[in-house]
């Protein structure tokens, strides 16, 4: 038997960048359970121009006509964080799967809505936090429930988002923290996602924020604009479990560790590196140790690189664990299962988000 084709429509496709272009799209062409039906842009000329180069013959500039086609049954929905609520609600309101990238809403109240919009119409739901698909990610957790580390005592976390005092045009928006997409939402988002779903969340937790560098260059132009977003971010707290942890996430330097995550127990320690703080994104390195013996890198395993065959060729690109979310996700809808991350666990992160703005601000600590 075939499985059933999932069709999707795409909001926010650009023919020559973007999120889509790099991920969505490589990632579900290469999954059979899958096909690209519809595509929409911010204007006519920009969908037709995605429409060719993507070789998708249904392609609007209006949103609203891509979620109501009856041969859309998944919306992915892939433009910046403020205009996500409108074409969320759009697209649940016509009673479809949605797919939103991370942060779901600008803040936690939107975020809030969304899900329990969502929850009333009935329909499944996805986030784009798909860290929590990386194999090595899956890899951390087998270890830690076969009991490598023992008991764990401890984790500490750091990392550095966009390096230097430039950015490029598109993503001048990030720079205004009003915007909800920035380096408390979007780096330390993601990597507390990810920790959380390895060691568990957070019971309380004390946070530090500053804007250490207020002016930021555009690539090429040379433009200077004022940035309201904080680019330091530290986080000291106490998982459910009692363990400690630390994260520190840093952008506007010159250098440093692009991500470093270890985990200390009473019998071992795991390492976990990338090029930078974006665990969903950059390939994974997992080394680990028992006792005090030296850290080493730990092979992780075929059964989980492989869980996918078809998304084999994606490895190591942005592409690869945007692939393992749909393809998990496709087996949820048929299995009555739910193993991917949906609106209520984007809820769950923007709490922490917002409990760690309200620490920040007020320089107290804050039970979740």
């Amino acid at each position: 038997m075939h499985e059933p084709t999932l069709g999707v429509g795409i909001i926010g496709v650009s023919a020559v960048r973007g999120w889509a272009a790099v991920a969505h799209i490589p990632a579900l062409r290469a999954l059979a359970n899958y096909q690209i039906r519809a595509l929409s842009a911010h204007s006519a000329e920009s969908a037709r121009e995605a429409g060719e180069v993507f070789g998708v013959g249904a392609v609007f500039s209006n949103h609203a006509e891509l979620v109501t086609r009856p041969d859309v049954d998944v919306v992915a929905v892939t433009v910046k964080a403020p205009d996500h609520r409108e074409l969320v609600d759009a697209a649940l309101a016509a009673g479809k799967a949605v797919y939103c990238e991370w942060p779901l809403g600008r803040d936690l109240g939107e975020a809030r809505e969304m899900a329990a919009f969502a929850a009333t119409q009935g329909v499944r739901t996805i986030v784009g936090l798909q860290a929590r698909q990386a194999p090595a990610i899956e890899y951390v957790r087998q270890l830690l429930g076969n009991g490598y580390l023992g008991e764990v005592l401890s984790t500490t976390m750091v990392g550095t988002s966009v390096p230097g005092n430039v950015v490029v045009g598109p993503n001048a928006y990030m720079l205004d923290r009003s915007n909800g997409a920035n380096v408390l939402t979007i780096a330390i988002g993601h990597s507390l996602d990810t920790l959380s779903y390895v060691l568990g969340e957070f019971a309380d937790l004390s946070a530090l924020s500053a804007l250490r560098r207020p002016l930021i260059s555009i690539e090429g132009t040379g433009e200077q604009m004022v940035k309201t977003a904080p680019d330091q971010i530290a986080v000291i707290g106490t998982l459910a479990s009692g363990a400690i942890a630390s994260v520190h996430i840093r952008e506007a330097v010159a250098g440093g560790t692009g991500f470093l995550w270890e985990i200390n127990g009473t019998d071992g320690t795991l390492r976990i590196t990338a090029d930078e703080a974006y665990p969903e994104i950059f390939p994974l390195t997992v080394a680990g140790s028992r006792g005090r013996d030296e850290l080493a890198v730990l092979a992780i395993p075929a059964s989980l690189t492989q869980e996918w065959p078809a998304l084999t060729e994606l490895e190591g690109s942005p592409a690869f664990n945007v692939g393992r979310a749909y393809a998990a996700f496709a087996a949820d809808i048929d299995n009555g299962t739910q193993t991917v991350p949906d609106f209520a666990d984007a809820v769950r992160r923007h709490e922490v988000i917002a409990a760690i703005e309200s620490s920040a601000a007020s320089g107290e600590r804050v039970t979740l």
